[in-house]
């Protein structure tokens, strides 16, 4: 082990350190002579041998190598790939299923404090805790996207890399898809691929898919899935976007209209609204007097939401970049409610003043980035909304990544 110097950590270098609190990312912040250290596979509280993987202008990156006091929070990873220098696609194999549950709530709250402006008093008011779905923290991720290396096997990449893993099976995928045959030494070998794409849907297709200079070329299984959500049934391509977690779909459904109780006769807009799943849940409420509008701009996106929403005749499907559709009046109000599910990128500052000026009664956010929502919250804090609920929930158990819905109310309610 090598001691800090006085010009800082290296990459390689390994160094004695006792970790802090959780950060985004999947890491744990620590200090070594004042410098920020972000590190993965450790807990709070611990001392560990770390080895820095990166260095950065007033940060570095490293791995705990070696635990030694570690946390009652600590387990053994399931996962043989889930380590340093191996897969990095799971960040938290290491942490006890309630004190993941704790990480992620620690950083929903750090975010909206630091980005989104909120005080522990209005985040304790607010009650914000993650909270886990139905089937455990393993076997639910029912799309799974393979890499292709160089001597063209399907694996999973490291940690901000894009050096391929071999892997014998994903644990936390489908049992569907981990007794596809799409990894060697016992599966196929994947010459022409670049990626491989694989869902076992909640209707019971299973798929594989290559990816060939960005272009999906079928395998196997069906061209379109089915998905069950929501109280109906959903045919979409096997390559179009759906939630990952076979519970998230109607999970988020339900949160957003607890949280908006949309009221039969008010007019709704679903505000990048993929296949519908939001648009479907909205119509239903605001009956055959209200309307509903949804806007998307991947043409997949729009194909399945004129499909799957065909029977009910309130709801228009809108294709077009949201930012567009607001700024070109594609769309316009008078508006009651809003259901806002942006790209992990946020909505961003025009959207959200777009959004205020259109004076909707109630907005539902459901966000998948907690700095990204933050600093929509702060935004729309400036144009006198207020954060009036949250609830979170862990989609992507044994990863770093959590959902949240927000209830957003505009200044007179």
């Amino acid at each position: 082990m090598t001691e800090p110097s006085e010009r800082g950590l290296a990459e390689a270098e390994r160094v004695e350190l006792t970790v802090d609190a959780v950060a985004p990312g999947g890491h744990c912040v620590a200090r070594v002579d004042g410098q920020v250290v972000f590190v993965r596979h450790a807990l709070p509280g611990e001392r560990v041998i770390a080895e820095v993987t990166e260095v950065h202008r007033g940060f570095v990156r490293a791995d705990a190598v070696t635990v030694l006091d570690p946390s009652p929070d600590r387990v053994e990873p399931p996962c043989p790939y889930a380590k340093p220098g191996a897969c990095g696609g799971c960040d938290l194999q290491h942490v006890a299923p309630d004190a993941q549950l704790a990480w992620k709530t620690a950083v929903v709250r750090e975010q909206l404090v630091r980005l989104g402006g909120l005080t522990d008093v209005e985040l304790d008011r607010l009650d914000v805790r993650v909270q886990a779905l139905p089937g455990g923290l393993l076997g639910w991720r029912s799309r799974v996207r393979y890499a292709v290396d160089a001597a063209d096997r399907a694996g999973l990449l490291k940690h901000r890399s894009h050096e391929v893993v071999p892997i014998d099976r994903c644990r936390i995928a489908h049992p569907a898809i981990q007794q596809l045959p799409v990894l060697t030494p016992t599966g196929a070998r994947w010459s022409a691929a670049e990626a491989v794409e694989t869902v076992a849907s909640t209707g019971g297709d299973v798929t594989v898919t290559e990816i060939r200079a960005g272009v999906p070329a079928p395998v196997s299984g069906p061209a379109e899935v089915r998905e069950v959500a929501a109280g109906r049934d959903w045919t979409l391509p096997a390559s179009a976007f759906w939630q990952v977690h076979p519970a998230a779909a109607s999970t988020l459904s339900t949160a957003v209209l607890d949280l908006l109780d949309p009221q039969p006769g008010e007019i709704a807009w679903d505000l990048y609204g993929g296949a519908g799943l939001f648009a479907a849940g909205l119509a239903e409420r605001v009956g055959a007097t209200g309307r509903v509008t949804l806007v998307e701009a991947a043409g997949q996106g729009v194909a399945a939401a004129r499909e799957n929403l065909a029977d009910l005749p309130a709801v228009e499907v809108v294709s077009a970049r949201v930012e567009t559709a607001l700024a070109r009046r594609r769309i316009t109000g008078p508006v009651d409610v809003v259901v806002l599910d942006p790209p992990r990128s946020g909505a961003g500052a025009p959207v959200v003043r777009a959004l205020a000026a259109a004076g909707p009664r109630a907005i539902a956010y459901v966000a998948c980035d907690p700095a990204a929502f933050a600093r929509d919250v702060r935004t729309f804090a400036g144009l006198g909304w207020r954060l009036a609920a949250l609830r979170g929930f862990d989609l992507f158990p044994m990863t770093q990544h959590v959902e949240q819905v927000g209830l957003l109310l505009p200044p007179t309610a």
